[in-house]
């Protein structure tokens, strides 16, 4: 089983890669052809998607994790253990998230790359749960680990919500910029309202996810 999770994982975050990069030069090529500026402006914007903060974690999760297979012995460090229950988390929630809330809705990253990003919203998600339940060596984690899991999503709400309004400039193409339509208060009536209902909807998912990550790490056996 561990030479096929090896060439599994470098597989998977070759994928990805692949579909950052390629979705990455897509937008580019995007904002020169609609005369927009101010790219390194676009490329943060870019980089500040929680689906591609999550899946350049996944992609580098599944290399160190190919590397611990073939050179360390024994099970997982807990430390790596807890950083991939993060980053399976985190893709697990943007797998349901984007399905549930943004499919078929034009996101502010250009022109949208068909095959990263079904690459980056569902194949990766869905294998990187799948890697968590079946690939070997985990080591178990209590259940209050959650909290740490919890510290990156936080954070990334509160640079989001305090860094939209501050994001002008051409590349944002208005005075405020937002990754996801649900995080921005100019979308609704209620404004910041409606946000507080989508974030701790969202939370709750989060929540509820990393919980059930956890427990697979105290109950699927794992081999060596």
């Amino acid at each position: 089983m561990k030479p096929l999770f090896v060439a599994l994982r470098l597989v998977f975050a070759g994928a990805i890669a692949a579909a950052v990069i390629g979705q990455l030069a897509t937008s580019v090529d995007y904002w020169r052809a609609t005369g927009i500026t101010g790219t390194v402006v676009s490329v943060v914007n870019f980089f500040s998607f929680f689906t591609i903060e999550s899946n350049v974690a996944a992609a580098v999760v599944l290399v160190v994790g190919a590397v611990m297979l073939v050179v360390r012995r024994g099970d997982d460090s807990p430390g790596y253990t807890l950083v991939r229950a993060s980053v399976v988390t985190y893709m697990v929630v943007t797998g349901i998230v984007y399905n549930l809330l943004l499919r078929g809705i034009e996101l502010p990253q250009g022109s949208t790359l068909g095959w990263s990003n079904e690459i980056l919203h569902v194949v990766a998600p869905v294998y990187l749960l799948v890697d968590w339940i079946f690939a070997p060596r985990r080591t178990q984690l209590h259940a209050r680990r959650i909290w740490t899991v919890l510290v990156f999503p936080i954070a990334w709400v509160a640079y989001t919500l305090v860094r939209g309004p501050l994001t002008t400039g051409e590349a944002a193409g208005t005075r405020y910029w937002y990754p996801y339509p649900f995080l921005d208060p100019n979308n609704s009536p209620n404004g910041y309202l409606s946000v507080a209902f989508f974030v701790l909807l969202i939370a709750a998912v989060i929540g509820l996810s990393a919980a059930g990550v956890l427990w697979v790490s105290r109950r699927q056996p794992t081999g060596s």
